[in-house]
């Protein structure tokens, strides 16, 4: 590999790294569009997501200077216009306004997205979609996402009361997931299943008190998961309209939080459905 040029800063104030300054100020306002990808297994994502026809891209990289010999395997995935910027310690905590033990950052951008009505459309015809409907926690946007890169699920699809999965936060909770599962925010709960169900989806809510045990499941060509919010669930009109499905558990407890209860259930979905190895 030939060595990758670096550029070195020694000011907190460089405008050149502008986008990195402050980022939890700027996670909660928001980057127009672009996100900020943290740590070594993000970074690794990205890379692998960029130029890969997903929309993905990375634009700038900045790097505490003594990670760079750690990563530049990773640095070499990247093109050679996506410039790299090293920092010492104190210049780099300065930017980012706290401690980053991690030393990796990325800025990324994710270009226009695609709509549902394209991502369902070019769905194969045996395939599994997680649906979340008003998700507002990042941790449990993340732990969806990992889940439905974990048991094999062809999308997700996030109503437009859901939280942005490209909150820094929600990408590290998702290990990268987020940067390589195609996906699409938008529209209400009851267009998106809607559009689902014209597509031929079977549709299962998953409810403490849904009607059928998850590992009883029929499987069918092409399914969906649907999750709600913790504490208020899935609304009654999904439930009425839609298949409903509970977890078995032990008595005295409300429900599993999302991201487990979601692990529980895509496994289930995934296995009867053939799409697990062994």
């Amino acid at each position: 590999m030939s060595e990758r040029k670096l550029i070195a800063i020694e000011d907190p104030a460089d405008p050149r790294i502008a986008e990195f300054s402050q980022i939890r100020e700027r996670d909660l306002t928001g980057r127009a569009g672009g996100f900020i990808a943290e740590g070594t297994v993000v970074l690794r994502m990205l890379a692998a997501a960029h130029g890969a026809g997903l929309g993905i891209r990375a634009e700038k990289l900045l790097l505490l200077r003594n990670r760079v010999e750690g990563v530049a395997d990773l640095l070499a995935a990247f093109p050679e216009d996506v410039p790299v910027y090293v920092a010492e310690t104190p210049v780099l905590d300065a930017i980012a306004g706290f401690h980053l033990h991690r030393g990796v950052l990325a800025l990324g951008r994710r270009d226009g997205g695609g709509s549902v009505d394209a991502l369902v459309g070019a769905l194969p015809q045996e395939a599994l979609v997680l649906v979340g409907c008003g998700i507002s926690n990042h941790d449990n946007i993340g732990a969806l996402f990992r889940n439905a890169a974990g048991f094999g699920a062809d999308a997700v699809l996030l109503d437009e009361t859901c939280c942005d999965p490209l909150y820094r936060k929600a990408l590290r909770v998702s290990v990268g997931s987020v940067l390589t599962m195609p996906y699409a925010r938008e529209g209400s709960s009851e267009a998106l299943l809607g559009r689902l169900a014209a597509a031929g989806f079977a549709i299962w809510a998953l409810s403490p008190g849904g009607e059928v045990e998850i590992g009883e499941i029929a499987p069918e060509g092409r399914m969906a998961l649907v999750m709600g919010t913790e504490g208020e669930g899935l609304p009654q009109a999904i439930l009425t309209r839609f298949h409903t499905a509970r977890i078995a558990q032990m008595p005295g407890l409300d429900s599993l939080n999302v991201g487990t209860a979601s692990g529980i259930a895509l496994y289930a979905m995934a296995k009867a459905m053939g799409r697990l190895p062994g």
